[in-house]
């Protein structure tokens, strides 16, 4: 769908271009920068621009002007100093999507033709960093996508990382251990007392620069994610 509507756009505007100014060429659409500043941009005043002798932005509000109404299109607007910025109607789109054929077309992949089962992989929050709202925005996208997949018959795994082993962590656990020498006890009660997470952030942080000018220390890597592995010694009790 959304290929459909920027063809549209597209073809509209060099439609207007011809009439207006006698010029036949395609227009070129691009997404913009910000998501707040619709879903298609269309950069044609600039092209236009010295071929015309006018400013861009004359230019983009001669074709907003002469522009009828677009077919699933809720606005355009000019942008800087001459973009289009063109917002979809959101209500269109949706009907649009619901209204296609289920199991031949989901986001114009042909899924039904398709065999065997489709593994999605989503989220997968990294321990050593603060949780935030845009690990809450993957986790979604990440269901709706699998919700999308089922819908259109398809057989669907969904594998979310934990994370909860591997380097990161064992350098993490090394930093407490070797850098801020803290033992597990230690650990523990800051984690009960302070926001943990950030708290990892920052020894994730230090040891990772103290690798870089001390690359014999490694080594605490190694010797941590074997402790790990094996669920022996104050570094398994640390993790």
């Amino acid at each position: 769908m959304f290929l459909v509507l920027e063809k549209r756009i597209a073809d509209t505007f060099a439609s207007k271009i011809k009439l207006l100014y006698g010029f036949d060429t395609p227009v070129q659409t691009e997404q913009p920068k910000q998501t707040s500043f619709g879903e298609i941009a269309v950069p044609a005043a600039f092209h236009l621009a010295r071929q015309l002798k006018k400013a861009p932005k004359t230019i983009a509000a001669e074709l907003i002007q002469s522009a009828e109404r677009i077919e699933g299109v809720e606005s355009i607007e000019i942008a800087g100093n001459g973009y289009l910025n063109v917002r979809f109607d959101r209500g269109y789109y949706g009907a649009s999507l619901a209204a296609s054929d289920p199991q031949t077309d989901v986001w114009g992949l042909k899924l039904k033709s398709a065999s065997g089962k489709i593994i999605v992989e989503h989220t997968n929050i990294n321990p050593n960093k603060a949780a935030h709202i845009g690990h809450l925005r993957n986790a979604i996208l990440g269901d709706t996508f699998v919700r999308m997949l089922r819908s259109a018959g398809r057989t669907v795994e969904v594998q979310n990382y934990i994370d909860n082993t591997g380097v990161q962590v064992a350098d993490v656990v090394a930093g407490f251990r070797h850098l801020e020498k803290t033992s597990p006890d230690e650990i523990r009660a800051l984690i009960a007392a302070t926001r943990f997470d950030y708290v990892c952030w920052d020894v994730y942080a230090r040891v990772s620069m103290h690798y870089q000018d001390h690359k014999e220390d490694l080594k605490w890597r190694a010797e941590t994610l074997h402790s790990i592995e094996s669920g022996e010694g104050a570094e398994a009790d640390a993790a």
